[in-house]
């Protein structure tokens, strides 16, 4: 039998690294997000493709708010490479289509976590479509253990199955990792009433119901995703990407943008 010196247990309660409160943690409202990012956002001034100070840049403002405690899911569409609409009303299979752009999305996805990586932000990339040599295969418990453990989690090739977008994606999987809120990063502040940038007139709304979004045809997500939000109850904050500190203000609950959360009482 061993009769050497054991071990003690610690005097305190055991602290561990996401339990511990970063700097700034008081000021978040979002402890758990999901970050849903057009393709477009990453091609910057270019007409397709990857701007590397753009993606540079956004993984900067990632890694602020990850620095806040803030558990990040991301979601990243393909449509600077290439849309699977689009090449479907070039008379292509749809479903090869929506393949391809799928394909386009991982592509975006290993060149967002690269950048982040390069910021010390630990981050892991799962696909909807196995791909092995160079990301996951979409777990849930896995995608929800490496949160947990205060890694990024990039959710590629949107849910895997064509006819259904990368905005569907979005919710989907923030409801499947019980995310607080989807943040979906746009070029302009908000929703509006029309396109802010061809319609002076057109009107900035501070806050809408899901079903204010969806009979008045507002284009922020498409119907699918609104109504998997509104089923599970995660508010969608839409704000502007180009605003530099944007991400961190929403999380706190600052700067522009629009909620879109439940039916408001009369």
């Amino acid at each position: 039998m061993y009769d050497g010196p054991r071990l003690q247990p610690p005097s305190g309660p055991v602290v561990s690294p996401m339990s511990a409160d970063p700097p700034h943690a008081s000021n978040v409202k979002y402890r758990r997000v999901l970050l849903k990012l057009s393709g477009e956002a990453l091609m910057g001034d270019q007409g397709s493709g990857l701007d590397p100070k753009i993606v540079a840049r956004l993984a900067a403002e990632i890694e602020t708010v990850h620095a806040m405690g803030v558990g990040i899911a991301i979601v990243i569409g393909g449509g600077n490479i290439f849309r699977g609409v689009a090449g479907a009303s070039g008379g292509m299979d749809r479903a090869t289509a929506d393949y391809m752009g799928m394909l386009a999305t991982i592509i975006n996805s290993l060149a967002l976590q690269s950048a982040l990586e390069r910021q010390g932000v630990p981050t892991r990339v799962q696909s909807a479509i196995t791909m092995q040599a160079v990301c996951e295969p979409y777990i849930r418990r896995r995608a929800m253990r490496h949160m947990e453990k205060g890694r990024v989690v990039i959710f590629a090739a949107g849910t895997g199955n064509p006819f259904f977008s990368t905005d569907t994606a979005a919710a989907l999987r923030a409801s499947e990792t019980e995310c607080e809120a989807i943040l979906k990063a746009t070029k302009v502040d908000g929703v509006y009433s029309a396109d802010p940038v061809r319609d002076r007139s057109a009107v900035r709304y501070d806050r809408l119901d899901y079903l204010e979004v969806l009979s008045r045809d507002l284009k922020v997500m498409d119907a699918s995703a609104i109504s998997l939000a509104r089923e599970n109850r995660i508010p969608i904050l839409v704000f502007s990407i180009h605003n530099p500190g944007g991400f961190a203000d929403v999380v706190t609950g600052r700067g522009l943008y629009t909620l879109i959360s439940e039916e408001r009482a009369s």
